[in-house]
């Protein structure tokens, strides 16, 4: 029974057709993104196999199967070795008026018992919504698996409002130290791009840096607690993994 035979099948078309997005993925070298749907095929295949009576369709399913296993496997391995060797580089594309991209959603996956220092680079941590933004980042720190130890900010210094900025920023000092977790902040004028680097060995750089949120329509809106339903602005997250981090 051939691929055409499987195709006349739904569960197995719509399996087959998230497959050639993974190898149409893996040749555009989007390597992570072509993994997710390799995993998402294989479990589609899978469900239908166990649906399945038909031996010679069951065979056919099988060797389907095994294959897309082989070239999944092999990517994977591919990717640690890209990452291992400071070559690994996954972008998200944040689409304007997105939703589901709240810190947790976007970092969690590369937070772990490992992380203990953190550096971010971002010169507009100044106004007060961007001030609440570092401070929701750092209670992501505090409250994730992570063990941080010590964050490094490095901003600019808002030279209009620069007393509430100074302000704000020792509250959020003398808050973390309370939880054991110690601020070091240094201002630079000159700052532009914007970077947040784990101990770990994870890069991240985010177009917008921490303040890629929209403002909420009103106090009670869905989206003004809870960030994963909050809107976006447009922006771009280019995430690298180097084995020998530096300080900002």
């Amino acid at each position: 029974m051939s691929r055409s035979s499987l195709a006349q099948d739904p569960g197995s078309t719509a399996a087959l057709t998230v497959l050639k997005r993974a190898l149409d993925l893996e040749s555009e070298s989007r390597g992570p993104q072509a993994l997710v749907c390799y995993q998402e095929g294989i479990d589609l295949l899978l469900q239908v196999l166990k649906g399945t009576k038909d031996e010679t369709k069951k065979r056919n399913l099988r060797k389907i199967i095994s294959d897309h296993m082989d070239r999944a496997e092999h990517l994977k391995k591919r990717l640690d070795q890209e990452k291992e060797a400071g070559k690994y580089h996954k972008q998200i594309k944040i689409e304007e008026n997105a939703t589901g991209f709240s810190y947790e959603t976007l970092f969690q996956e590369y937070l772990s018992e490992t992380v203990t220092e953190v550096w971010i680079e971002d010169p507009y941590i100044r106004h007060t919504h961007q001030l609440y933004n570092f401070l929701r980042f750092c209670e992501m720190l505090v409250k994730r698996p992570c063990k941080v130890k010590t964050i490094h900010l490095l901003t600019s210094l808002d030279e209009g409002t620069g007393k509430d900025q100074h302000s704000g920023l020792e509250e959020i000092k003398q808050s973390l130290r309370n939880h054991g977790v110690s601020l070091e902040l240094e201002y630079s004028s000159s700052i532009h791009d914007r970077e947040i680097r784990f101990n770990n060995g994870w890069i991240i750089k985010i177009g917008r840096g921490l303040d890629y949120f929209k403002k909420p329509q009103s106090r009670f809106s869905l989206g003004y607690c809870d960030f994963d339903l909050r809107p976006c602005h447009e922006t771009t997250v280019d995430i690298f993994h180097n084995k020998h981090t530096k300080k900002i």
